[in-house]
C-alpha cells in the first residue's frame, strides 16, 4: 500500500499543534512557478507566506532575485540572506521610516525600495532621506480596487509621481498595483476584472513616460491574478502563497496546480460526546478569520465537521459510530496559510515521511535586530 505523501512515521515525536513543511514540495512549487512566466527576472515573490531563511535561499538558488515584503523584519530577513532587491510594500511613516533607513545603512548590498501614496508621506520620506544623505527608491502605491491604501491611477497620481521626482532624496522607480480583491473562481471572470482594474495603471505608465521620465516599472498582483499578469510584457509579478499553497487557493484557483506543502498537525485530546471529538487546534494554531468551516481541512479525516473553536480547542462532529481515540493524529491543511505561519515560531521539516529538523520563522516577529 502506497503511503500518503503527508504521513509522518515518527509523528509521535511532535508536540501538537505543530506546523510542518515538506521541502520537496516547496521546491516543486518554485520550479512550477518558473514555468508559468517567460522571464524569472519578472518574479518578485512575497515573503509574507513563509517568513524564514531557508525558503528564501531556495528561491535565490532558483534564480529569483527580487522580493516583496510587508514588514521591516521581513525586509531584514531578506537582507540577511543577501537578497539583491527588496520592495517594502508598505508606506513607512513615523518610527517605521527611521527603521527603514537603518536597514538601508545596515545592508548596503541590498537595494531597498518602499511605497508612497500621498504628498505628506512623500515629504516625510524625502526629509528623512536628505537628513541622512541617502536616496530612497519609491514606488507609487495605486488603489486598483482594494480600497485600503493607494492613490487612484489618474491626474493626482501623475502629479504625485512628478513631485517625488523633484523632492530631494527620492527616486521614483515605478508603480505598485495590488489587486487582491479579485479572486473569482472562474478564471475568465477573474481575467476580465483584472484587465479592467489594470487598464488605468497602463495609462498612467504611458503618461509618465510621455513626460520624459524613465519608463516606470510596474509591480502587480498576488497569487489570484498571477497567471494573468504573468502573460504581460515586462510587468513584475508578486505571488506569495505558491510556496506552501493552502486549501483556500486550492479551491479558489483551480487553474494553478501548486502542491500543498505545509500542514498543521493536531491530536485528538478529548471525547466530549458520543458523536464529537476535540482537537488541540484553536484560534492560536490556525488562521481564524474565515467562518468556522473554512479554517482547516483534515486530509486523513475529510468527514469531520467543525462545530466550535476557542483559543486552544476545536470541537468537531465525527458521527456516532466514529472510531477516533485519544491521541490520534490528524493532518490539517489550513484554508489560509499566510496568517497561520505567523502563529508559529518554527516549522518542522518532513522528508521521506520522517521528521528531519526545523526552520525558524524569524520574520514572524515585528523586530529582528532593527
Amino acid at each position: 500500500m502506497t503511503q500518503n505523501w503527508y504521513s509522518i512515521d515518527d509523528a509521535h515525536r511532535l508536540d501538537t499543534p505543530a506546523l510542518v513543511v515538506y521541502p520537496d514540495r516547496v521546491k516543486a512549487n518554485i520550479d512550477l512557478l518558473k514555468t508559468m512566466i517567460d522571464d524569472v527576472a519578472r518574479l518578485r515573490p512575497h515573503v509574507k507566506t513563509y517568513k524564514n531563511k531557508e525558503v528564501t535561499l531556495l528561491l535565490l538558488d532558483a534564480g529569483i532575485h527580487k522580493f516583496k515584503c510587508a514588514t521591516i523584519a521581513e525586509a531584514e530577513l531578506l537582507a540577511t540572506c543577501k537578497a539583491p532587491d527588496v520592495l517594502l510594500a508598505y508606506q513607512p511613516v513615523g518610527p517605521k521610516l527611521h527603521r527603514f533607513i537603518k536597514l538601508i545603512h545596515a545592508y548596503p548590498d541590498t537595494k531597498f525600495s518602499c511605497l508612497v501614496d500621498n504628498a505628506a508621506a512623500a515629504k516625510e520620506i524625502s526629509d528623512a532621506a536628505r537628513g541622512y544623505k541617502i536616496i530612497i527608491n519609491v514606488y507609487l502605491d495605486l488603489n486598483v480596487g482594494m480600497n485600503r491604501t493607494g492613490i487612484a491611477a489618474g491626474f493626482e497620481a501623475l502629479q504625485l509621481y512628478m513631485d517625488c521626482a523633484v523632492l530631494g532624496g527620492l527616486n521614483p522607480m515605478g508603480l505598485h498595483a495590488y489587486d487582491g480583491h479579485i479572486h473569482d473562481v472562474d478564471i475568465q471572470t477573474r481575467t476580465e476584472r483584472c484587465e479592467a482594474a489594470f487598464e488605468p495603471v497602463l495609462r498612467l505608465q504611458q503618461d509618465i513616460r510621455q513626460r520624459g521620465y524613465p519608463e516606470p516599472v510596474i509591480v502587480a498582483g498576488g497569487s489570484p491574478t498571477f497567471p494573468i499578469h504573468a502573460k504581460r510584457k515586462d510587468v513584475e509579478c508578486s505571488p506569495g502563497t505558491f510556496v506552501y499553497w493552502d486549501k483556500g487557493y486550492q479551491l479558489g484557483m483551480p487553474e494553478q496546480p501548486f502542491l500543498p506543502a505545509a500542514l498543521v498537525i493536531t491530536r485528538v485530546i478529548s471525547l466530549p460526546a458520543a458523536n464529537k471529538i476535540c482537537l488541540d487546534v484553536g484560534h492560536k494554531s490556525v488562521s481564524a478569520e474565515n467562518e468556522l468551516s473554512k479554517r482547516i481541512y483534515f486530509l486523513n479525516a475529510p468527514e469531520l465537521k467543525p462545530i466550535g473553536q476557542s483559543e486552544e480547542h476545536l470541537v468537531v462532529e465525527a458521527g456516532n459510530d466514529h472510531a477516533y481515540h485519544i491521541g490520534d493524529i490528524l493532518y490539517g491543511l489550513p484554508h489560509h496559510i499566510c496568517p497561520t505561519v505567523a502563529l508559529y515560531e518554527r516549522v518542522y521539516i518532513i522528508e521521506n515521511n520522517e521528521l528531519k529538523g526545523e526552520w525558524l520563522n524569524t520574520a514572524r516577529d515585528r523586530k529582528i535586530t532593527i
